[in-house]
C-alpha cells in the first residue's frame, strides 16, 4: 500500500476523533445532565485554556522526535480514553478531566500529522496532499455523523461514544501500518536530503517574531473566537426550540462536512494557482454571514443553510493555515513548533468562544448571541485584507514596493 493512500486512511479515521464529542458534547451534557448553555460554555472554555499550554511544546516534540508514526497513535489513544471516561461522568469535575485528556490528544495530532505528510510528500506536494488530506478528514466525520444520526433512534445519544471509538482503533491501525521508511526526517523541515551535517535550527524568537505569523494568528484568533461555539450553541438552542436536537446536530455536522470535501480538494489545488492570501479572505467573510443567518432563522431545515457555509469557511482554513505556516518557517527546523504555537494562541479563540456565546446568550438571546459571534470574523477579515498574513505580497506591500525604486532615485 502506498504511503499516500496509508496518509488518506489516517486523516479519514482521525476526522471524527479529534475533537472528542465535538459539537455533540453540549447536546449530550444538556441531555443526559441537564446542563445549561452557560455551563457547557465554561467547562468547555476550561478545557481549552489548558490545552493551550500543551500545544506550543507538542509542536516542538513533533519538530524534535523523529516518530510522528508513534506520536499520532498515541495521541488517537488519549482522545479515546478521554471520551469514554465522558460516558458515566454527569459532575463538573469528571467531565472536565475527561476533556482534559481527550483535547491533549488532540492538540497533538495536527502537528505530527503534518510532519507526516510534509516527510512522506515535500514541501512542493504539500498544498495539494493537504487538501486531499483534509477532503479525506471531512469525509470521515461525514460518515461518522451519519452513523450517528441513524443509529441515535435505536442506542440513543450514546452511539456517538462508539462510532468515535471505533474510529481511534482504526486510525492507530492505519498510522502503525505507514511504512517507516517513506518519511524522511530532512524533507519534513526543509534540510537538503543529502547533507551529512544536520543544519542549526533557528532561534525560537526568530521564528515566533516573524510579523506576518503573529498576524495570521491574531486573525485566526478572531476568527476561532466567533467559529469556535457556533454548532455547539446551535445545538443547545435546538435542545430549546425543536424536538430531536441531537439528530439535527448529526446532520448539521454531514451537511457541513459534506461540503468540505469538495471545498479542501479546491483549496488545495488553488492554494498555488491563486494564492494563500484569498483563500483565508473568503473564509473569514463567510463566518458573519453564516452567524447571522443561525441567529435570525429558527427551524432547523432552513438552517441547514448556514452550515453549508460552516463547510466552506472551515474547509478553507483547514487547508490553507498548515500551508502558510510552512511557507513562513520552512527551512527553519521550527515549522511544526510554530504551528502548535499558532494553534495555541487561535485557541485561545476557540476556548473563549462558547464561553463568549453563552454569555451572550444569558445578555441577549439566541439571535443576539449569534451576532455577537459574528463580529470578530470581521475584524480577521479586515486583518487579512489590509496587512501581510501571507507569503503573497499584500495591496500595501504592492504599493510600497511599486514606490520604492522612486524613492531610491530620489
Amino acid at each position: 500500500m502506498a504511503p499516500t493512500t496509508n496518509l488518506a486512511l489516517i486523516n479519514l479515521f482521525i476526522g471524527d476523533i479529534q475533537g472528542g464529542l465535538g459539537p455533540f458534547l453540549g447536546t449530550w451534557l444538556a441531555e443526559s445532565a441537564s446542563w445549561s448553555p452557560a455551563r457547557v460554555g465554561f467547562v468547555v472554555t476550561l478545557v481549552g485554556f489548558g490545552t493551550l499550554f500543551l500545544s506550543g511544546p507538542f509542536g516542538a516534540l513533533v519538530d524534535r522526535f523523529p516518530r510522528p508514526r508513534l506520536l499520532i497513535a498515541l495521541a488517537c489513544g488519549a482522545i479515546l480514553a478521554g471520551t469514554l471516561l465522558l460516558l458515566p461522568a454527569r459532575s463538573f469535575p469528571a467531565v472536565l478531566c475527561a476533556q482534559l485528556l481527550a483535547a491533549a490528544g488532540g492538540t497533538l495530532l495536527l502537528p505530527a500529522v503534518a510532519s507526516l505528510t510534509l516527510g512522506i510528500v515535500g514541501k512542493d506536494r504539500f498544498p495539494a496532499q493537504q487538501g486531499r488530506n483534509q477532503a479525506f478528514n471531512h469525509i470521515g466525520i461525514l460518515v461518522a455523523a451519519g452513523g450517528i444520526s441513524l443509529g441515535t433512534g435505536y442506542f440513543g445519544p450514546a452511539i456517538a461514544f462508539w462510532v468515535l471509538g471505533g474510529m481511534a482503533v482504526a486510525a492507530i491501525g492505519a498510522t502503525l501500518t505507514t511504512p517507516a521508511g517513506a518519511w524522511n526526517r530532512r524533507r519534513a523541515v526543509g534540510w537538503k536530503e543529502d547533507d551529512a551535517d544536520e543544519p542549526e535550527r533557528s532561534g525560537l524568537r526568530q521564528v515566533l517574531g516573524n510579523r506576518r505569523l503573529l498576524v495570521l494568528t491574531v486573525a485566526l484568533t478572531l476568527f476561532n473566537l466567533g467559529n469556535g461555539g457556533m454548532l455547539s450553541l446551535l445545538g443547545q438552542k435546538l435542545v430549546a426550540t425543536a424536538a430531536d436536537a441531537t439528530t439535527w446536530t448529526a446532520r448539521y455536522v454531514m451537511v457541513a462536512q459534506l461540503v468540505m470535501v469538495p471545498v479542501a480538494l479546491f483549496a488545495g489545488s488553488l492554494a498555488d494557482r491563486r494564492g494563500r492570501r484569498q483563500l483565508l479572505m473568503v473564509a473569514f467573510a463567510v463566518l458573519p454571514v453564516r452567524a447571522l443567518m443561525s441567529g435570525l432563522i429558527d427551524d432547523p431545515v432552513w438552517l441547514i443553510a448556514a452550515e453549508v457555509l460552516d463547510g466552506v469557511a472551515s474547509g478553507i482554513v483547514g487547508v490553507a493555515v498548515p500551508v502558510v505556516v510552512a511557507d513562513l518557517t520552512w527551512g527553519s527546523g521550527r515549522t511544526q513548533t510554530a504551528l502548535g504555537s499558532v494553534n495555541a494562541v487561535q485557541g485561545v479563540g476557540g476556548a473563549l468562544s462558547s464561553w463568549y456565546g453563552g454569555l451572550s446568550y444569558g445578555l441577549f438571546g439566541w439571535s443576539g448571541a449569534f451576532l455577537a459571534l459574528g463580529v470578530p470574523a470581521l475584524v480577521a477579515l479586515a486583518l487579512v485584507i489590509w496587512l501581510d498574513a501571507t507569503p503573497e505580497a499584500g495591496r500595501r506591500r504592492r504599493r510600497r514596493e511599486r514606490r520604492s525604486p522612486v524613492v531610491q532615485e530620489a
